[in-house]
């Protein structure tokens, strides 16, 4: 049929089975817009910014398994979904952006809004386009599709000019692509699995080290067979939490800066790391030359380009982990006998020698309490997304994760202001479960204006504000490697986050103790509208442990060095 660009895009995203678009609309993407108002096919949500627009489809995104969707305009448009973009990319997000571009013909003259996309793009997207012919538009939409969600998935932007998508031409969706330059490798050279199958035999250590790789595969059931019939040890990456059951007894927790003690500890000490969808991320090695120094590594990863990027790989497996691990099962099925008592015995020693732990108070709250409380309270119901500071890492260590893609966060780019549009794209995924985003308070304000959004079209998140008036991470680096210089993370000057909240047509609670919390929390929910609690945290609480930038696994600090400065009565 012969139809204009817009409606190509419209008829592409129905193909696709695209069910919500997040989006702003502008001067050269308005032709697709005229679409939407006249075809009503699938919900279009319209954000208050940009970078909130991807951070809703991202969240969208990292919840449900399916491609994302972002419809935005020309120049500050699309600079302002850079930053979603990019966090996307970083944590291999299926995503198709599709940005309007001035005309053909104006492309290079700066004209107004003209900002060159793709060249912008081109670092943090698995792959963009320029549409210059509407010939082209079908096969570039099919595309963007299916190289956003296959191999490694990745946010793929289409930028279309406006001469583009008013110009008639004839549209045949391809069923199929033949794309010479993409084909992802799905099963593993047999005889590297064979090899390892051997040597995990022969090891005395062995480790599984799980990344966000095994949940983008939809793994995670795959894995937790593996990991519970040949006995292993589990540790897992900020975003690999909820692969594992929280009380999994092979799972020692997240490994890394902020992981556990024992985690850490048998990283350190292992003799065969089998990494799965993970790319050896800085927070996890620490200091290289010291990580899993005694060990043999296999890397099953579908991305070559992770193999050997940043630690030798002695078992390198490029593939499908789903596909890989389905092999390597069939090999050892005949000898389900490990049991590697001794090593086991090691890491239980371990594990109660410094556990996960605080000091819990009433007044000032702690925060770790708060979130145990929320896990206690809501658990499977809840899918919890977060922004990026003190509170993710509380997160990630405090919360009683069971199945995977409830923890929504931004892990490589490390994102303020992701978690409130995000936990808004999971509830538009998932309806029936509880939303909440933990975030802190210089976080939940860079995005605070999709408070409106979210009265707007009816999306109950509740927003729970670890409250200490600080940008609570860089001021706990300041106390730790600064000598306590807090250089501008003082944040003191806050609005009042009840009324705000109720400005905007929400609920808003304020809490100091744990009555106050419980109360907030059940309300928050009952209420069935977008809502901010407001708690207030120990203002000195760090996160622990942790391991100092650049420091081997091994230099962990376990004891709070602010301890005896907070017990001298100092508030500050």
């Amino acid at each position: 049929m012969r139809i204009n660009g817009s409606e190509m895009v419209i008829q592409a995203l129905k193909n696709e089975g695209v069910k919500i678009v997040f989006g702003y609309p502008g001067g050269a993407i308005m032709n697709v817009y005229d679409e939407i108002y006249k075809q009503q096919d699938f919900e279009h949500i319209l954000m208050r910014h940009e970078q909130a627009a991807v951070h809703a489809a991202d969240g969208y995104a990292r919840s449900s398994g399916n491609v994302g969707v972002a419809i935005i305009t020309s120049g500050p448009g699309f600079t302002n979904a850079v930053t979603g973009i990019a966090t996307a990319y970083m944590d291999s997000v299926p995503l198709v952006i599709i940005s309007g571009q001035v005309p053909t013909s104006l492309i290079g003259t700066d004209a107004f809004q003209e900002i060159d996309a793709v060249g912008i793009s081109r670092p943090c997207t698995k792959h963009n386009y320029l549409v210059k012919n509407i010939t082209d538009l079908p096969r570039i939409l099919k595309e963007a599709f299916y190289i956003a969600r296959t191999g490694r998935p990745g946010p793929v932007h289409v930028d279309i000019p406006k001469d583009i998508s008013a110009t008639i031409g004839d549209f045949e969706y391809p069923t199929e692509l033949n794309l010479k330059t993409y084909r992802p490798t799905q099963k593993g050279n047999s005889r590297q699995i064979k090899k390892v199958a051997d040597m995990l035999s022969h090891s005395k250590k062995p480790l599984l080290y799980i990344g966000g790789g095994v949940v983008s595969s939809g793994a995670s059931e795959c894995v937790r067979t593996f990991a519970s019939r040949v006995n292993i040890p589990v540790v897992e990456t900020l975003m690999a939490r909820g692969v594992f059951e929280n009380n999994n007894p092979l799972l020692l927790g997240m490994v890394g800066m902020h992981g556990s003690y024992v985690a850490n500890a048998a990283m350190n000490e292992t003799d065969f790391l089998i990494a799965i969808g993970a790319r050896f991320d800085d927070r996890v090695t620490g200091k290289l030359s010291e990580f899993a120094r005694y060990a043999s590594i296999v890397h099953i990863d579908i991305d070559p380009s992770s193999i050997g990027k940043i630690v030798n790989a002695h078992y390198p497996i490029v593939g499908d982990v789903k596909e890989v691990l389905r092999d390597l099962i069939v090999l050892l099925e005949k000898s389900w006998s490990y049991k590697w008592d001794d090593w086991r015995d090691t890491l239980k020693h371990y594990e109660n020698l410094h556990p996960l732990k605080y000091d819990d108070s009433d007044i000032p709250l702690k925060p770790q309490w708060i979130i145990q409380h929320i896990g206690k309270t809501f658990g499977e119901e809840s899918i919890i997304s977060t922004d990026v500071g003190q509170h993710q890492m509380w997160a990630a260590q405090f919360f009683p994760f069971t199945f995977p893609r409830q923890f929504v966060t931004s892990g490589g780019l490390g994102t303020m202001g992701f978690g409130f549009p995000a936990a808004m794209g999971v509830k538009l995924a998932f309806p029936h479960k509880i939303s909440i985003n933990i975030t802190g308070d210089g976080s939940i304000l860079m995005n605070i204006q999709e408070l409106m959004t979210a009265v707007e079209r009816n999306i109950p998140v509740v927003n729970v504000i670890l409250n200490n008036n600080y940008l609570g991470m860089v001021r706990q680096w300041q106390s730790f490697f600064y000598d306590k210089r807090y250089s501008h993370t003082d944040l003191a000057a806050q609005p009042d986050f009840v009324k705000l909240a109720e400005s905007f047509g929400g609920v808003g609670f304020r809490c100091e103790n744990k009555e106050q919390f419980v109360h907030a929390l059940n309300e928050s929910v009952a209420a069935n509208k977008v809502a901010l609690i407001d708690v207030a945290i120990d203002r000195l609480e760090n996160v622990l442990p942790m391991i100092p930038t650049g420091g081997g696994l091994s230099q962990i600090m376990i004891d709070d060095p602010d301890r005896q400065h907070k017990q001298s009565g100092n508030k500050e």
